[in-house]
């Protein structure tokens, strides 16, 4: 079945909290929040980190974000919008796109404890709890719950190896596919637009067609 992707275009209905979620041998943290979708009442996980030092973060928190794309974005309907099987803007891929041209190097995030203190949290939450404050709109990339109202996935979704990798001719676990890159943008109004962007060190770029790792890649 193919993933469900797309954005979502919304005020926020709380502040942003994070959770951990325990996998097989490391705990994924997300910053949560909630966020009314078109009167509905959607969960919101964004990527921030690990406490694994082998499969951390490289991310861009972007406060000048500049992109045609923001265009695009403010005239869009509020609510969410299914972008599944589209190849071309508004989708996202951070390889085969500018969207990324001019928001500077990536960083490497610290290795995520459960506090609040370590980076991208610390930012991150600091430009979410601002978006919630002065209800600004809020605009999230990523895949949907395949249960539920929610978007998760918000971060790079191409360059993973083992179960991750998405076959020919098979869509029951595409997991890796292109143009379906997670982001959180923030229209700030006066103040400018922001941008957060996200990959795990482990996925690795360039990819093929399928959104799999190419032969003697590395981390973006």
């Amino acid at each position: 079945m193919t993933l469900q992707y797309g954005f979502i275009k919304s005020r926020m209905t709380s502040a942003p909290v994070m959770k951990g979620k325990r996998l097989q041998n490391e705990t994924q943290y997300h910053l949560h929040f909630r966020a009314d979708v078109g009167g509905a009442d959607w969960d919101v996980a964004v990527n921030v980190g690990t406490d694994d030092a082998d499969d951390l973060l490289k991310y861009k928190l972007v406060f000048d974000f500049h992109h045609k794309l923001t265009a695009t974005l403010a005239q869009a309907a509020a609510g969410a919008s299914d972008l599944t099987g589209t190849n071309a803007e508004p989708a996202l891929d951070f390889l085969r796109s500018d969207l990324l041209n001019e928001t500077g190097a990536w960083r490497d995030s610290d290795v995520i404890d459960g506090s609040e203190d370590p980076q991208p949290v610390l930012g991150l939450k600091k430009l979410l709890s601002s978006a919630f404050q002065n209800q600004l709109d809020v605009y999230v990339f990523g895949r949907f719950y395949s249960e539920g109202n929610g978007v998760h996935d918000v971060h790079l979704n191409q360059g993973s190896l083992r179960k991750y990798l998405h076959h020919p001719g098979d869509d029951s676990n595409d997991h890796n596919d292109i143009w379906q890159d997670g982001a959180v943008i923030v229209d700030r109004g006066t103040s400018g637009w922001a941008a957060y962007f996200a990959a795990f060190t482990q996925q690795s770029v360039p990819t093929d067609d399928l959104g799999n790792p190419l032969p003697g890649g590395h981390s973006i």
